[in-house]
């Protein structure tokens, strides 16, 4: 089990790494809505490689039996290396790349606001935005927190990689 970890677990992480870095990178100047969607996509592509890796260990590894909880455990660690390689992008990018990350993701979205709100409402929404910005802005936490959104994401493709790959002979 622990080679097939590492090994699609690190494919995984590599294509996160890649794909995750070229988004954030060359979509600088996409909008921020675009540039999420192009996110979520290479979180997806990456954790493609839970199923993959289950699929190997139940019919290379395993005589083509698993059992869902083993397929569970084998996906979890999977979306876990995966979560690592976007979580160090994410927080190369704040730290390195593009320090000034919170700041412009706080104005771009500030102005955008002005567009779509008035009055009381728009001031409410900024002082939120702002706040929120303030407590959770950091790299770190925004780091985690990318790490926390591709393993959560990991537990639902490994749900359903483990109920469509479990064979019990």
């Amino acid at each position: 089990m622990k080679s097939t970890v590492l090994k699609f677990g690190g494919y995984g992480l590599l294509t996160g790494v890649v794909i995750f870095g070229l988004a954030l990178t060359l979509g600088s100047g996409l909008s921020y809505t675009t540039q999420e969607i192009i996110g979520y996509g290479a979180m997806i592509a990456s954790l493609s490689f839970v199923f993959f890796g289950i699929k190997h260990y139940r019919d290379k590894i395993n005589d083509g039996k698993i059992t869902f909880g083993k397929a569970l455990l084998i996906g979890l660690l999977i979306s876990a290396f995966v979560g690592i390689g976007i979580g160090l992008v994410d927080y190369l990018y704040t730290t390195v790349l593009n320090p000034d990350f919170a700041d412009d993701y706080l104005e771009r979205t500030l102005e955008i606001y002005e567009s779509q709100y008035t009055g009381d409402e728009l001031v409410s929404k900024k002082a939120e935005l702002t706040q929120q910005m303030k407590d959770y802005g950091g790299s770190g936490f925004m780091a985690t927190l990318m790490f926390v959104t591709v393993v959560l994401i990991g537990l639902i493709v490994s749900i359903i990689s483990a109920l469509i790959l479990q064979r019990k002979h």
